[in-house]
């Protein structure tokens, strides 16, 4: 099964693979379907976040780097509404110095679990 992942500096000997970082974990996010994905760095790229690009990966693959690397990893259904954390952090770790362009948090909260953030965007649209 292949599944589609967000990669920065793609292709590079700097390139990152796109994470959520929650209660000290990071996960790698891949979506069952590529427009998902699309649409996921279409939304990172509208919050002033750094350009992704979707590539595609074999599943098992990917299972295999993160049980290595210590990452968790978070399939998105098809049928899932995955919306990005309003706040991204300052630093990545796959970055240079002077590739470090993302925003700065104004404070030092933890990121919001993205379920409750789509659902408190659907609330709010709701008003």
């Amino acid at each position: 099964m292949q599944v589609w992942v967000l990669l920065f500096n793609a292709n590079t000997d700097n390139e990152g693979i796109y994470t959520l970082e929650i209660e000290g974990n990071n996960i790698i996010v891949a979506f069952e379907q590529e427009d998902d994905a699309i649409r996921y760095a279409g939304l990172l790229e509208a919050q002033d976040f750094l350009s992704p690009t979707v590539e595609r990966i074999d599943k098992q693959d990917l299972e295999e780097f993160c049980e290595e690397a210590g990452y968790d990893l978070n399939i998105v259904p098809t049928d899932a509404l995955l919306v990005p954390p309003e706040k991204n952090v300052d630093k990545t770790d796959w970055s240079s110095d002077h590739d470090r362009n993302l925003p700065e948090s104004d404070d030092e909260d933890e990121v919001e679990d993205p379920v409750i953030a789509m659902m408190r965007r659907r609330l709010e649209n709701l008003l």
